[in-house]
């Protein structure tokens, strides 16, 4: 089966890129898919930075060798449609998987490009190739309040209309079950799958409680900072942890958000001298399981979310407890998959300070949310999630070739019709 993966991908920085490469990661493990990432451009991020401050050239990270990758659609451009749309054309492929949010292809401030990019579906189906989008948000379950938007009324009809051709790909799946049955009613889709974020690793090793608490308590924070994952709450919230547990350490990892470049920095220096946080920037893959696996906590200091959280699943697949602000999807996310999860008010330090310490203050709490966790991600691993997706493309690949068999046949069956009738 050829699959292209319409994504972007990393060292892009911009949203989904991580989690294409982990779909990307696993699809090439699948001997029957020949498999092609159509990924956006690299601009003025080629870059990025360690926690040393030493720049990395992006395109020489080690973990992007062997993938069959084409740079073909660019940022904030109107051409994204069509460049993508004659690459397509090129390959030939059997699926065309988009994964997309609301602002893939441009930025909030640009609706009529970003609108133009996630048309770029329909014109795929329109061409005669199956197509599929994984809708990772949708616009109803937005908090705009800290989007940056300034005309809500007509950017939400706008994404209305893009939600309705965003459907008009041959299949659509949203890993929240609110955002099924959003789709399901207000817009009475009937192509709409429900899936699952998943956790990123095929195989999921139990966790070794040795590394933690070990010599200090570590509260782990990942991910592209600057936008909605902002540190100003969990910065004054740890100052109250370590004064009912004094043995805590916080560890921020991940890089900046493109657009916030030079925010993790101002947050470090803008901390007193001797307070036990450490700022680790960019982590290589090969890192992670280290960074998780030595973690006591996982916290999410978020001021809202657009979807399912990434570093939630790795959590789950490393067996780590988690306390998150208390947004909606996240509340949904925690039930439906079952993930052991204590929220804070969103924005309240306090609150977050009392979370962290009760986990942080019981080892039983801390064991028991670990190991429900880990529970929870060996149930829905990336082997499971893809080969889930696989079964769909080939259920679909063989109703294509019926009904093709079927239209080819048609036309002979009437003349062997009409011929018996002039021998009778």
């Amino acid at each position: 089966m050829r699959i292209c993966l319409v994504a972007t991908f990393p060292p892009s920085g911009r949203q989904l890129n991580e989690y294409a490469f982990y779909i990307a990661n696993e699809l090439r493990r699948h001997r029957n898919v020949e498999l092609t990432i159509l990924a956006d451009e690299l601009t003025n991020y080629d870059f990025v930075t360690d926690e040393l401050g030493k720049k990395i050239a992006a395109n020489e990270l080690p973990e992007l060798a062997g993938f069959n990758l084409i740079r073909c659609w660019k940022f904030g451009s109107m051409a994204n449609p069509a460049r993508l749309l004659n690459t397509i054309r090129k390959l030939k492929p059997d699926v065309v998987w988009y994964h997309l949010v609301f602002s893939t292809f441009a930025t909030v401030d640009k609706p009529v490009t970003a609108f133009a990019g996630l048309v770029a579906p329909a014109l795929t189906r329109s061409a005669g190739f199956y197509t599929h989008v994984t809708l990772h948000h949708i616009i109803e379950h937005v908090d705009f309040s800290t989007a940056g938007v300034r005309r809500e009324r007509l950017f939400r009809f706008g994404a209305k209309m893009a939600t309705k051709t965003l459907l008009r790909a041959n299949s659509v799946s949203v890993l929240l079950p609110s955002y099924y049955r959003t789709l399901s009613t207000k817009y009475r889709a009937r192509n709409v799958l429900l899936g699952t974020h998943g956790t990123f690793a095929p195989v999921l090793s139990p966790p070794d409680f040795s590394k933690r608490n070990n010599p200090d308590q570590r509260i782990l924070a990942f991910g592209h900072w600057g936008t909605y994952k902002r540190l100003e709450t969990l910065m004054e919230a740890f100052p109250l942890v370590l004064k009912k547990v004094p043995r805590a350490k916080l560890v921020v990892a991940g890089a900046n958000h493109y657009s916030k470049p030079g925010y993790w920095e101002s947050i470090r220096a803008s901390l007193p001298p001797g307070l036990p946080v450490e700022f680790r920037g960019y982590i290589p893959e090969e890192a992670i399981p280290e960074l998780f696996q030595t973690a006591s906590i996982v916290v999410l200091p978020y001021d809202s979310a657009t979807g399912s959280s990434g570093p939630a699943h790795q959590a789950c697949e490393f067996g780590v407890p988690i306390v998150s602000a208390g947004i909606p999807d996240f509340r949904a996310m925690a039930e439906n998959e079952d993930l052991a999860m204590r929220f804070y008010k969103v924005g309240d330090a306090n609150d977050l300070a009392e979370q962290l310490a009760a986990v942080l203050g019981s080892p039983k709490l801390e064991y028991a949310m670990a190991q429900q966790n880990f529970a929870a991600g060996v149930e829905m691993n990336i082997t499971q999630v893809v080969s889930n997706y696989l079964r769909w493309f080939e259920l679909n690949k063989c109703k294509r070739l019926l009904r093709d068999t079927k239209e080819s046949l048609r036309p002979r069956l009437s003349l062997d019709a009409l011929h018996q009738r002039s021998s009778i």
